[in-house]
């Protein structure tokens, strides 16, 4: 009954949560706080309309790379982050002597992209971007008002275009992918037995890599019950952390948990806990970072724009080996072969164990970040603490991506070599992104 009452809480807190921001008044915030604001309720949407982590980094990627290209036109000569990209048409000039507010047009792209990428809570939006746009017409002649808006809006349907050939409704019509009988493959995992989770994810169109392929790890050791055998070291190791968890490895497996929908049981009743999802949590890293700087709004944008970049195409790279290995969950393995009894300290989530998606949407994203603001950032990291009531102090974006990484092992859902093949798959990525958009040439 206690976990009962905590799941009701949370699906309450996170209503009261979006209404307050549908009833903040915008009219003071300066530029910068506004672009904060515009993905701070997207992050609230995507926890209350149960994104799953892939889908969740689409949506962040589109409408954080509208809102860049609206506003880079602050600043005269500042390069475009999508003519970098792949599929993206040009994007719209302003007109030469004209008045513009660019914040405007980024907030216009920015809600026009969120609103064509199908979330579903219309009413936070409608009340957030009334509240907005009324305080850019307090301010704003009529004519440069509607000048940005038409800006804004043209930018956010060129980016919109791209979203609809990048083969997101193609994935959606696929058969289930229900798992393998097979030695060695993933089968749905206790205590739900969900099928696999967008297990087409690999068919999507990247952002950089010219793959899906580009970075692949190398092949997962082999399935054995062999004693001597990597994989059933592998596997004890799992069984025998999990057992004598400490209290600190507790609280680095909850920290990084990430799973945007636990299915709680608390005898015959099941409920839904709804949380940040793992890219969720690193775009508000990025906002940390943007705000310890007291970055300007080009920047700020820049940084969402390109943690998003780092985030969508670690999915596509790691979901492509997932379902090309297809390997068992350590739960499945050690129910069967060691402790029937034995349950993974976190919920293991519903798709393969190989390689960790965690440790490489981190390490992707980890390495653009300390790209723009420093490797020896250090930083308190809050963007859960409304969430789940945890923060966490960090050195670097490298030591916030490791202890993501490991903490997949402590909350055993993850072999070791699952954790490091993802770790150094990301770090690949992340540096080809740098090389590839924040460099220059």
């Amino acid at each position: 009954m206690k976990n009962l009452l905590k799941g009701i809480c949370s699906f309450a807190f996170f209503s009261l949560l979006i209404i307050g921001c549908q009833q903040k008044k915008l009219t003071k915030l300066s530029d910068a706080e506004i672009l904060h604001q515009n993905q701070d309720l997207l992050t609230q949407i995507i926890i209350y309309d149960v994104f799953t982590p892939p889908v969740a980094s689409r949506i962040y990627v589109y409408s954080s790379l509208a809102s860049y290209e609206a506003i880079k036109y602050s600043k005269e000569g500042t390069p475009s982050i999508t003519e970098k990209l792949k599929g993206f048409g040009k994007m719209p000039q302003p007109e030469k002597g004209k008045n513009y507010n660019y914040t405007l047009a980024a907030t216009k792209a920015f809600f026009t992209v969120v609103r064509n990428v199908k979330v579903f809570s219309v009413d936070s939006l409608n009340n957030h971007e009334e509240s907005v746009y009324n305080s850019f017409k307090e301010n704003l002649d009529d004519s440069t008002y509607e000048r940005s808006v038409a800006l804004g809006d043209t930018i956010g349907k060129v980016i919109l275009a791209r979203a609809k050939t990048d083969g997101y409704l193609q994935s959606r019509g696929k058969p289930k992918h229900l798992g393998s009988e097979e030695p060695g493959k993933w089968r749905p995992t206790p205590p739900d037995y969900l099928d696999g989770v967008e297990w087409c994810w690999n068919t999507m169109k990247p952002m950089v890599m010219d793959s899906a392929s580009q970075f692949m790890p190398p092949r997962p050791p082999a399935f054995s019950s062999d004693t001597n055998s990597i994989f059933y070291k592998n596997t004890l190791e799992v069984y025998n952390i999990g057992k004598n968890l400490t209290e600190e490895q507790k609280t680095i497996a909850r920290y990084w948990d990430d799973n945007p929908f636990v299915i709680e049981h608390s005898g015959h009743l099941m409920f839904g806990n709804k949380k940040i999802t793992p890219g969720g949590h690193w775009m508000g890293i990025a906002a940390i970072a943007a705000r310890q700087t007291k970055a300007e709004p080009l920047q700020i944008a820049k940084g969402y724009a390109m943690t998003a970049v780092a985030l969508y195409d670690g999915f596509i790279s790691c979901w492509d080996e997932k379902y090309r290995s297809n390997v068992i969950r350590p739960v499945t393995v050690i129910n069967e072969w060691m402790d029937k009894g034995w349950a993974s300290f976190l919920q293991t989530p519903p798709f393969p164990e190989y390689s960790s998606g965690h440790s490489t949407i981190t390490a992707s994203a980890s390495t653009v970040l300390a790209n723009m603001y420093g490797d020896n950032f250090s930083f308190q990291d809050t963007s859960d603490l409304r969430y789940i009531g945890m923060q966490r102090h960090f050195n670097s974006f490298q030591q916030a991506a490791a202890e993501a990484s490991i903490s997949r092992v402590y909350g055993g859902i993850h072999y070791r070599t699952g954790v490091d093949a993802g770790a150094a798959q990301g770090n690949k990525l992340g540096a080809y992104i740098v090389e590839k958009i924040l460099k220059n040439k």
